[in-house]
């Protein structure tokens, strides 16, 4: 049974890594792929340099325009690469940034999603947020700029926002590095299992939509078993998604 199970480990592995090569992504001699999402204005990209440091290079998602920044960093004798996903508001995919985040996201399938938000206008940051839960199960909360919240003298329950979330919550200020030792720490818990989440997903659908989306979504699994997260796409796909259907249909990014 384990001998079975690693094969089946394995094989999702090497599934992921495929996806991932035809995003241009070489996972040669790392342990861990991670995602870096955020608004706009969050300060991702400090949070970015505060990881990598010096270890960065950039380049162009293949057939955008849009640019990508990697890195990566060491961690317990675990080598990590994280790509710095475009700021976007939504992962609709209304623009190629958009696009190039969710699609990274679903079908690179990382091994952890650091979602970063601005602490200090975090509301209007949870819309992403909660979009990438649908996404993903495997994610963690950097709530940013903590020394402008507690400027403006906003005082954030990180501990309700984890439950309520279902996922770790790092409080953080990239720009003094305060926050980012605790942030690497939990991203190796989650990306070896350590810390299991249980994101918070929509739960109020409509009976008839939840029927139509449990039929569509184990039709997709049995045309594509690889496939991640079957349910999302089938919401995508009766939304009439151009993007996904097209994904779907051509098995862009879906390795058997």
């Amino acid at each position: 049974m384990q001998k079975a199970t690693k094969s089946a480990c394995e094989t999702c592995d090497l599934n992921a890594n495929a996806s991932l090569k035809k995003m241009g992504i070489n996972t040669e001699n790392t342990d861990y792929v991670i995602a870096l999402a955020g608004n706009p204005n969050t300060g991702k990209s400090t949070v970015f340099n505060a990881l990598t440091g010096l270890k960065q290079h950039t380049g162009n998602w293949p057939g955008k325009t849009v640019t990508r920044a990697e890195g990566g960093f060491g961690y317990n004798d675990k080598k990590f690469k994280i790509v710095d996903l475009p700021g976007t508001y939504s992962l609709l995919s209304t623009s190629q940034d958009e696009e190039v985040a969710r699609n990274f996201i679903l079908f690179g399938k990382p091994d952890v999603t650091v979602i970063v938000v601005d602490a200090s206008r975090l509301e209007r940051n949870l819309n992403l947020v909660l979009q990438i839960l649908e996404i993903t199960d495997k994610a963690v909360l950097c709530l940013n700029l903590m020394d402008e919240a507690k400027r403006l003298d906003i005082d954030i329950d990180d501990r309700a926002l984890a439950r309520d979330l279902g996922i770790p919550v790092i409080p953080a200020s990239a720009r003094s590095k305060e926050g980012i030792p605790e942030l690497i720490k939990t991203i190796n818990q989650v990306a070896n299992g350590e810390i299991k989440c249980k994101p918070h997903r929509i739960k109020n659908v409509p009976q008839s939509i939840e029927n139509a989306l449990n039929k569509l979504s184990k039709e997709i699994e049995k045309e594509y078993p690889s496939i991640p997260n079957s349910r999302w796409i089938a919401l995508r796909l009766l939304d009439g998604d151009e993007r996904i259907i097209e994904a779907v249909k051509s098995g862009e990014f879906i390795t058997e």
